[in-house]
């Protein structure tokens, strides 16, 4: 399996029974995946488990902190994963790359598959990843989450815009 087959977009976090018209910190997102972590686990996907939450990152003085770590033991490679309550922005993405590129140097074993780097934000802008690292790299992933389930018309509107895109897409490679 590649890294792209497990990582979804949206992921429903509806089990943490958060209300979806209420501003959280990224804090209280991480506190509520980790206290309901068994329903977090079956969203991701098989064969993920639990390796750490806030890990801490250091170089020279400096201090970072990647919100929550997994390792997924069907792939052979850590997930680590950054929570975002905003939209996604570059500056997102080069915290994630060098979180996984430190991963790569000083984490992961010879045996272990590359690193993958998932940031879960509540708006994807996709000018900012068309741009961005997150065009390249194929070990870094950005992915909405919703609190809730959508509607039967929110899903349509979905469908429908994304089909609008790929027709897009489709016409600018003609």
């Amino acid at each position: 399996m590649k890294a792209e087959q497990i990582i979804k977009d949206p992921y429903v976090l509806e089990f943490l029974n958060m209300n979806p018209n209420i501003s959280f910190y990224e804090k209280e997102i991480e506190q509520a995946l980790i206290d309901k972590l068994q329903g977090f686990l079956l969203e991701l996907g098989k064969g993920f488990s639990f390796v750490s939450r806030q890990y801490r990152i250091s170089a020279d003085a400096k201090h970072f902190y990647v919100d929550l770590v997994f390792y997924n033991y069907i792939l052979k490679c850590f997930l680590l994963i950054d929570l975002k309550t905003g939209e996604l922005t570059h500056q997102d993405i080069g915290q994630m790359d060098f979180y996984v590129r430190y991963f790569e140097d000083q984490i992961r074993q010879d045996t272990d598959n590359p690193t993958i780097g998932l940031i879960l934000c509540t708006e994807k802008d996709k000018t900012i990843a068309k741009y961005s690292l997150l065009s390249e790299s194929k070990q870094i992933f950005a992915s909405k989450y919703k609190l809730y389930l959508p509607t039967v018309k929110e899903l349509q509107q979905e469908i429908d815009r994304e089909r609008t895109l790929l027709e897009q897409e489709n016409r600018l490679m003609e």
